[in-house]
């Protein structure tokens, strides 16, 4: 169990290598992994399966303690991702589908990545767990919503179909998680470290079956996607730390807004774009994937030298 645990801390600690050396493995050798591509929704639900196994009740109740946090976030976090998505496709001229792709995933609650970001910040760890929590459990309305609002006159947006999709994928694998946990709690507090191994690895392996799935495109990219997902990552820390300010939170509740508005579930917003518009549409989540970690780590990191 120790050799286990190790090699689970190992994977965690190295997760932006493990998301670089799939997406490479993914371009060079595609055909290890096209054949993923129908499973790419089991794999994330196995990731949302992992996030429900180390929730409890008293995530939930933090909830209803800070409900004014809590609606400050969620506020930001849907209105400011979503919102720069379109208006920075729209202003580098992105396609269709690269634009439905770029709202799609501001339109995504935020990742279970942000929580492990905000305790190297020495953010509100709490606040961010709660946050990860409530926005992914809005995200069945809220996500098909702001993509029927934002970008049906683009590309054809079927809510209903999405809808019950991010309940199959997202809610369901969560609240079974929960339960788990409640029924089986000492043997899942014990093996609670390699959970987050177990979603490292899958959300690899989905990167690396869109990088398979695209790489003629990948092969010759254009420089403004990359340039569009860094804008929408570096204005959803931004502008979430000044929203969080003008709203007069501490400073561990601002840093805690910032990284929470600007760290997306990119790996629901892969899948997503997989089932409900094309493979190219997928290609902004995956690259931000790699870019908000980096960010959000170089960020921590400044934020871990000041008092």
């Amino acid at each position: 169990m120790k050799t286990i645990l190790k090699l689970a801390n190992f994977i965690n600690r190295y997760f932006i290598i493990w998301v670089i050396l799939f997406s490479l493995w993914g371009g060079i050798h595609p055909n290890a992994f096209l054949f993923l591509k129908k499973y790419v929704g089991l794999l994330l639900g196995l990731v949302m399966l992992g996030m429900g196994l180390t929730l409890d009740s008293s995530d939930f109740k933090r909830i209803f303690v800070r409900p004014h946090l809590i609606t400050i976030g969620l506020f930001c976090q849907f209105t400011v991702m979503p919102l720069t998505a379109f208006f920075i496709a729209k202003l580098l001229h992105f396609s269709s589908f690269l634009t439905a792709g770029m709202v799609l995933l501001g339109s995504c609650p935020g990742g279970t990545a942000s929580n492990v970001i905000s305790y190297l910040a020495g953010a509100d760890v709490a606040l961010s767990v709660s946050l990860t929590t409530f926005s992914t459990l809005l995200s069945p309305l809220l996500t098909p919503f702001l993509m029927y609002i934002l970008v049906r006159k683009i590309v054809p947006v079927d809510f209903l179909a999405m809808f019950i999709n991010i309940l199959k994928i997202v809610i369901i694998p969560v609240f079974l998680g929960v339960i788990l946990r409640s029924l089986f709690r000492k043997n899942i507090v014990s093996l609670e470290k390699i959970f987050p191994a177990v979603s490292v690895l899958s959300i690899a392996v989905i990167i690396a079956v869109v990088v398979a799935s695209n790489r003629q495109n990948l092969l010759c990219l254009n420089p403004l996607i990359l340039l569009g997902v860094a804008l929408h990552n570096l204005s959803g820390l931004s502008v979430g730390y000044g929203l969080a300010k003008l709203f007069r939170l501490n400073k561990a509740g601002a840093r805690t807004i910032a990284i929470e508005v600007g760290m997306q579930n990119s790996g629901l917003a892969v899948v997503l774009a997989l089932r409900h518009l094309s493979s190219l549409a997928a290609v902004p989540a995956s690259i931000f994937s790699i870019f908000h970690n980096i960010s959000g780590s170089l960020l921590a990191s400044y934020w871990q030298k000041r008092k």
